[in-house]
């Protein structure tokens, strides 16, 4: 399972199931799991660990320094959930003594060719970002979130659960769940409707989602106006309290 032109360094843990492909180069401090196959050409290294059933293809680098001026060799960490899937000639940088100390990945992620995940960035689960989408450093990305192809994403950016970004989208400011953004700088658009639809949201949370989205968006209210609103309506809908919970801890502030 492990190809002889593979360099592992002794002090990895690879699973003995796992398929280590040509050339890859796994370094010290490494772990990787049960049923993982690592194409050829891949490089990890770092304290960095790979959970189940994830497949890595070719000249992707997993758990590299940060590109971050600031590094100074701490012993930062790189964590990847189970069943990702990781294209082509992705990256994703370790995390930094400045923010978590970690870049995290969670479960089922459909990663595309040339993504970049700068480092302390937070991804969760069953998103999936197109080619050359990407993250600089300390960008959270909510469940079942998809971005487009070229789409860029400021540091310190959110984008919530279900928000989806269109190609070349360029974003500055939040993106809050169920929202559709497009432009440069991005702007929002409508609901992720068909998104919704697809992962099993029934017309009563569709409604509250949407009238929540005309608050912000299609009113005449100021901000603090729309979520004095919407904080009623969230008394009935999960969906529109995750929306309001996620403007209420907004940094940078929402796309509007």
């Amino acid at each position: 399972m492990i190809h002889p032109t593979a360099v592992i360094d002794p002090a990895a843990e690879v699973a003995t199931d796992a398929t280590i492909g040509p050339y890859c180069v796994i370094g010290a401090g490494v772990q990787i799991g049960s049923g993982c196959v690592l194409k050829s050409h891949v490089a990890v290294s770092g304290k960095t660990t790979i959970g189940k059933d994830n497949t890595i293809f070719p000249f992707s680098s997993i758990g590299a320094e940060p590109q971050d001026k600031k590094y100074r060799d701490e012993e930062t960490e790189t964590i990847i959930g189970d069943g990702n899937t990781i294209r082509e000639n992705v990256t994703i940088n370790r995390g930094t003594v400045d923010d978590l100390g970690a870049t995290k990945i969670g479960n089922d992620n459909w990663i595309m060719a040339y993504v970049h995940v700068a480092h302390d960035c937070v991804v969760g689960d069953h998103t999936i970002m197109a080619n050359c989408t990407t993250l600089a450093g300390h960008v959270h990305i909510g469940d079942w979130a998809i971005l487009g192809g070229f789409t860029k994403v400021h540091q310190f950016c959110k984008i919530g659960a279900h928000a989806f970004t269109a190609m070349n989208a360029d974003l500055q400011k939040d993106v809050p769940p169920f929202v559709m953004a497009q432009g440069s700088p991005a702007i929002p658009r409508a609901i992720n409707f068909e998104g919704l639809k697809r992962r099993g949201f029934d017309k009563d949370s569709l409604a509250a989602i949407k009238k929540a989205y005309r608050l912000l968006y299609k009113s005449d209210l100021s901000l603090n106006d729309a979520m004095i609103q919407m904080q009623d309506l969230a008394e009935n809908s999960s969906e529109v309290g995750q929306m309001v919970n996620f403007i209420q801890q907004s940094e940078r502030s929402i796309i509007r």
